[in-house]
């Protein structure tokens, strides 16, 4: 691998006139792309790159903050530097959070923001086929793995289904798995999204950075309606997938 980056810092080098820590920055992006450098694995230290490259600390640092921001990167305190793991969901399968993520040997956390009972509004009571004035049990929750923070998720439940708030201690289908429910079916929809201020505080992020907006309303056998979930997802972390036929 330190072959590869001498040489291909080199080439960049080469090409273009820029200065240094744009030529490392997309060496390392290439690297990434080309399967050099694959996810979850560790990058050279600073010193160590410095002293290959011929370069200051500072551009190597420079480099590197330029790649997390973007999110081929990721910074692990006392750890090192290490390439991003990309999360790959299928729209052709009922998951959970917690599901993709184990799927994928990485530990799954929740933090709840919010944790509650109130009445339904109008807009939770259409998408869970409510009538006015039911109660519904509400989280508001920063999705993690690892050091990272996936998704913020706002999950509306009806209290008919789910009694106590506090029963859910980290993934919610395990919570229903507990009770005897059984999702059969779910309906989704998915567009690009700009995190705003107060997301991007909650993921870490800079502000506007591009996201990816789930909303999924969950159906049980019997067909009622067991989960309205509203996701926002980092878009640098996620592909999603979909198989298609032509019948």
């Amino acid at each position: 691998m330190e072959t590869y980056l001498v040489n291909e810092f080199h080439r960049q080098s080469a090409a273009r006139r820029a200065p240094a820590y744009q030529h490392l920055r997309r060496t390392l992006q290439h690297a990434i792309e080309n399967g050099e450098l694959t996810p979850g694995q560790a990058l050279p230290g600073e010193r160590e790159m410095a002293k290959l490259l011929d370069l200051s600390r500072v551009t190597v640092r420079n480099a590197i903050a330029g790649l997390v921001g973007d999110g081929l990167l990721v910074q692990r305190q006392g750890a090192g530097t290490f390439v991003a793991e990309r999360i790959v969901k299928s729209f052709s399968k009922l998951t959970s959070f917690t599901d993709d993520l184990r799927a994928r040997g990485l530990d799954p956390r929740s933090t709840f923001l919010e944790r509650g009972v109130g009445e339904v509004t109008p807009d939770e009571a259409m998408a869970l086929n409510l009538s006015p004035g039911a109660q519904v049990v509400r989280y508001y929750r920063l999705r993690i793995a690892g050091d990272m923070a996936l998704a913020l998720e706002r999950t509306v439940v009806p209290q008919s289904v789910l009694p106590d708030p506090n029963l859910v201690e980290n993934s919610l289908y395990e919570t229903f798995s507990k009770l005897g429910l059984r999702p059969a079916r779910a309906l989704q929809r998915l567009r690009a999204i700009a995190f705003d201020a107060e997301q991007a505080r909650l993921m870490n992020l800079p502000e506007g950075s591009p996201g990816l907006f789930i909303e999924r309303r969950t159906f049980l056998e019997d067909g009622r309606v067991v989960e309205y979930t509203r996701s926002f997802y980092r878009g640098d972390a996620y592909d999603f997938v979909a198989e298609l036929q032509t019948e």
